[in-house]
Parts: structure tokens; C-alpha cells; sequence
């Protein structure tokens, strides 16, 4: 089945066009990565599909539901977005417990208490974390505090937006090794947008570069770790990413 799919999508903010006829099908339980430099347009397409970036042409759908420019509560239980920064995505005010809660209220779901611990665990988080707030919490348990959130839906397509690069280089790991994790127990298709390809080859079967708001080449990730993509600037985000890693 495919768990999402992207036909002729322009995004725009106001009259600027940031994104041109984007084509991408993601088969269910995929890993898919949309990489490029800053600017290329990629995590304007995982805001277009969270209802972010609302002024957009062409069609998006999730598991063969189409998504409307309105908020989607409909959408939201198969569809959650993991932000980059998990200082900026918490309410600094509002409880480990609250913050996972609160989409289990909006959603009218029950067994609220037995979801939350459930979920803790699931993202490795001790239950004594439960009442804590964001300042008590490292980057790393913050971050997984927002993939819990996320899941608390019990949504089956999650959208990742650089969600190692505010995080220390040891903590990514542990992070990374998570959402591989949850991918394999829980049949979790991913979308992740990241400029980081060792990232893309440890957590991704696919990927799609992108470039000026254009997809320029969709690859698999074996084509990735054999360093045989084709375009020229596919190949030279390749010698970037080699020579920071060296």
C-alpha cells in the first residue's frame, strides 16, 4: 500500500513559489529521505503535509486519504511531524504529562493514563520523567518526549524533520537507534528531511535530492553507500558530506 503520496505539489509563501511539480510515492513501513542544502525546499514539503504551510497546488494523501488546506483532524491520527528542535518544540510551562495528554484530549481517546505510560517506555524514558518539565530534561530526553508525543495517535506515517541536528553527536545516535527501533516494532513509515547522508544511509531504503525547490534525482540508499547517484549535484552533496565525515 502506499502511505503517502505527493502528485504536482507547488508550494507557495504569498506570491514566491518554493517548491516545483513534486512527485514522490512512499510505500508503507518505508524509510524515505528528502536531502538538499538549506533552502532546496524540503522541509516546506514536510510542512505542507502537517498543515503548516497551508497555499500549495496538486494533491497530498496518506494512506489513500486525501489532505485538505484546512486543519485535519482526520489526517492527524495516521500523520505526525517530529520537529528539529526539541527546545523550541515543548511548552516550557506544561508537563512530560500534559504534553503527552493534550492530542489524546483533542482526539476524544481514552485509557489517557495507561497511553502515557505505555508510550514512555516505548521511548525508553523512565515513568519518574512523567512530571517533569522541558528545563528538567536533557536534549536528548526532550527530544524523545516529542517523538512519544507524535506517536500518542498511534499514527502510522512520521514526518522527521532534522530530528538529530539540534542534539549532541553522541546523543544522535541514541536517538537515531530509537526511531529504528520503533520503525521495525510498530510498522512506522517514515518521511525525514535531512543535509546529513550518513544519517540518510543508517535510517533510509529511499531517498529523493532535491535542489532550488525541485526533486533532481530519487535513488535507493544502496545507490547512496556505493556512491552511485547519478546527477552531478547529487554526487557533489556526496563529496560534502564526505569531507565533513573525514
Amino acid at each position: 500500500m502506499i502511505a503517502l503520496s505527493l502528485q504536482n505539489l507547488d508550494i507557495f509563501y504569498g506570491e514566491t513559489q518554493i517548491t516545483h511539480n513534486i512527485n514522490v510515492e512512499i510505500k508503507e513501513g518505508e524509510s524515505f529521505a528528502l536531502v538538499g542544502e538549506s533552502g532546496s525546499g524540503k522541509s516546506t514539503v514536510l510542512k505542507a503535509i502537517a498543515g503548516l504551510a497551508p497555499e500549495w497546488s496538486g494533491s497530498i494523501s496518506a494512506f489513500g486519504q486525501p489532505r485538505s488546506h484546512n486543519i485535519d483532524q482526520q489526517f492527524a491520527k495516521h500523520c505526525q511531524m517530529v520537529f528539529q528542535d526539541p527546545y523550541g518544540s515543548l511548552h516550557p510551562r506544561k508537563t512530560v504529562d500534559a504534553t503527552l495528554s493534550e492530542p489524546l484530549a483533542i482526539h476524544g481517546v481514552s485509557n489517557q493514563n495507561g497511553r502515557v505510560e505505555d508510550i514512555l517506555v516505548a521511548v525508553g524514558l523512565d515513568r519518574k520523567f512523567r512530571f517533569r518539565y522541558p528545563h528538567q530534561l536533557s536534549g536528548g530526553q526532550r527530544q524523545r518526549v516529542a517523538i512519544a508525543r507524535a506517536l500518542m495517535l498511534e499514527p502510522k506515517l512520521l514526518l522527521l524533520d532534522e530530528p538529530t541536528s539540534a542534539l549532541d553527536v553522541s546523543v544522535q545516535a541514541e536517538i537515531l537507534n530509537l526511531l529504528k527501533r520503533l520503525r521495525r516494532e510498530q510498522n512506522l513509515t517514515f518521511l525525514m528531511v535531512t543535509h546529513n547522508l550518513p544519517v540518510v544511509s543508517f535510517l533510509c531504503d529511499r531517498l529523493a535530492v532535491m535542489r532550488h525547490g525541485r526533486i533532481v534525482e530519487i535513488a535507493d540508499v544502496a545507490e547512496l553507500k556505493r556512491g552511485a547517484l547519478k546527477e552531478p549535484y547529487s554526487r557533489e552533496l556526496m563529496d560534502i558530506s564526505s569531507a565533513h565525515a573525514g
